[in-house]
């Protein structure tokens, strides 16, 4: 696996090593001591799956303390416009995101730690999104961050994405009170 790291302090991609031949493919999608040599100490205890149809929208999520949770995402199928925003209040770059395509060719890997709202917009019919977390989902502790809100300046490249009801309602950024 090769790490890089983003401009945004603990998010990191993760590139596994992909073994092809004339049978398809196969790649180790998780090491635990990659993960240690990296500096990353975490347990996942939940497993995650989505499929989506293209144009869906899902977040900006994220869990409070203590109820946080650390997440490595990928997409099985499909492909996903992948973004990522730094609410930790004490951060340099704290109401600044990162973005990156996931999909199931590049079948890049994204660490998202606790401290960060996550969303991604779905750009293939029938994608399938995975992600392991670090903490078990508590629904009293789910916030939400309105997915468009202009202070935030993300570049969805869509006007009109289907959203549920809960990311719809998603919180202004300025009226956002972070408890990380």
């Amino acid at each position: 696996m090769e790490i890089t790291k983003t401009p945004l302090e603990g998010l990191l991609i993760i590139q596994p090593k992909v073994f092809e031949d004339d049978r398809g493919h196969f790649f180790e999608s998780y090491n635990k001591n990659v993960f240690l040599q990296n500096g990353i100490n975490v347990d996942f205890v939940q497993d995650n799956q989505s499929l989506s149809q293209a144009g869906v929208l899902r977040g900006l999520h994220f869990q409070n303390p203590p109820f946080a949770q650390g997440k490595l995402v990928r997409v099985i199928k499909g492909s996903v416009l992948d973004i990522a925003v730094d609410i930790r209040k004490n951060s340099k770059t704290y109401g600044e995101h990162f973005a990156i395509t996931l999909n199931e060719q590049n079948k890049t890997q994204f660490w998202i730690p606790e401290g960060f709202a996550h969303g991604f917009l779905t750009l293939e019919n029938n994608t399938i999104f995975s992600y392991k977390c670090t903490n078990y989902y508590n629904k009293a502790s789910e916030g939400c961050i309105l997915w468009n809100d202009s202070d935030l300046h993300i570049d969805w490249n869509i006007n009109n994405p289907i959203l549920s009801e809960k990311d719809k309602a998603g919180e202004i950024f300025k009226n956002f009170n972070s408890q990380f």
